[in-house]
């Protein structure tokens, strides 16, 4: 247990060091923070808090920065409420929308303001659509080799896919093949369509005259729908942050964006934090010691979708996790629409 001094300079060590990304110093502390102590009881107690492992001493100054685990302590036990009113007012224009727009967009746009608002890097699981049931497809041709197929499920989710054709598709062709998908694949479970398509294309080749390139197309996009629900935004960002100056760790960095199964999962971390306040919980991750990920849930219907920032372990978790909770709510009541 720390004193109120300790906490104290501990807490104002954490946040000198999220504004800054420097060391920090008892000079620094004295002068910028005017804490009523000498800089050499600053010392003894920074030298206290580094041998419990909440602080580090740095090889280039004497100053320290927080550790993985004085970033937990200060979560959990000195973070100030504070009022944020910039997020509020970037989302209130998509909340105020009276135009349906389709869940997705909806995804990917609260991904890009939360990668705009942090100047972090944003991740947007969304929900799994293997949970889901197909309602419907539609497919609109928009000249004789193009078409765009719409596909909708029974949880409001949907996806489109621009098909280009090798060869010329009749009108003909495109409405049976979309009347065959529809009668044979309504209700089926998005997981089990792969397999479904494969059994009807017979039915389809008796029907459809060109029928081999509207099934590859419509069998590439099902598998696209199945497994890609993970969306990104502003992963450059991270190039502006002095702790990934280092290009082999923006390259460790890239090839985690790249790794879909990783946020898929990324609540099975042992090194994670649930932060319950103000009726809403997050959970905190630290990755390793120079990146965290905080997340936030959105529901969307029986399916559960998670919102995320990845930066540096100095971010401002204050801050952050009120814009992962304002856009929680936004997608949630942009799915509520529809239902």
């Amino acid at each position: 247990m720390l004193t109120n001094r300790q906490e104290t300079i501990l807490k104002v060590i954490v946040e000198e060091f999220i504004q800054s990304a420097e060391p920090v110093g008892s000079k620094l502390l004295v002068d910028k923070y005017g804490l009523n102590y000498s800089t050499a009881t600053i010392r003894n107690e920074m030298n206290y808090l580094e041998q419990v492992g909440l602080l580090e001493k740095t090889h280039t100054s004497s100053g320290r920065v927080p550790s993985t685990q004085g970033y937990r302590y200060y979560v959990e036990n000195l973070m100030d409420d504070e009022e944020l009113f910039e997020a509020k007012n970037e989302l209130q224009p998509y909340m105020d929308m009276s135009v349906n727009i389709p869940l997705e967009d909806v995804i990917q746009k609260s991904c890009d303001i939360l990668s705009n608002m942090t100047n972090l890097t944003s991740v947007v699981l969304g929900p799994d659509a293997n949970a889901q049931t197909l309602a419907h497809i539609k497919l609109f041709p928009l000249d004789k080799n193009t078409a765009v197929a719409v596909f909708v499920t029974d949880q409001g989710h949907t996806e489109n896919k621009t098909f280009k054709f090798e060869e010329e598709i009749s009108l003909e062709d495109i409405q049976n093949c979309t009347d065959i998908l529809n009668d044979r694949l309504t209700g089926t479970p998005i997981n089990e369509v792969v397999d479904k398509m494969n059994e009807i294309k017979p039915i389809l080749a008796h029907s459809v005259k060109r029928h081999e390139a509207l099934f590859n197309a419509f069998m590439q996009a099902f598998i696209k729908f199945a497994n890609d629900n993970v969306y990104y935004s502003g992963a450059s960002n991270m190039m502006y942050q002095p702790e990934f100056a280092d290009i082999e760790k923006m390259k460790n960095l890239m090839k985690m964006l790249d790794d879909s199964d990783l946020w898929r999962n990324i609540g099975d971390n042992e090194n994670r934090l649930l932060i319950r306040k103000d009726g809403s919980s997050n959970e905190l991750i630290w990755l390793d010691d120079n990146m965290a990920v905080i997340t936030s849930s959105f529901q969307a219907g029986d399916e559960v979708g998670k919102l995320m920032v990845v930066g540096p372990s100095r971010m401002d978790y204050n801050k952050i996790m009120q814009i992962l909770d304002l856009a929680a709510a936004f997608i949630e009541s942009q799915y509520k629409r529809r239902f």
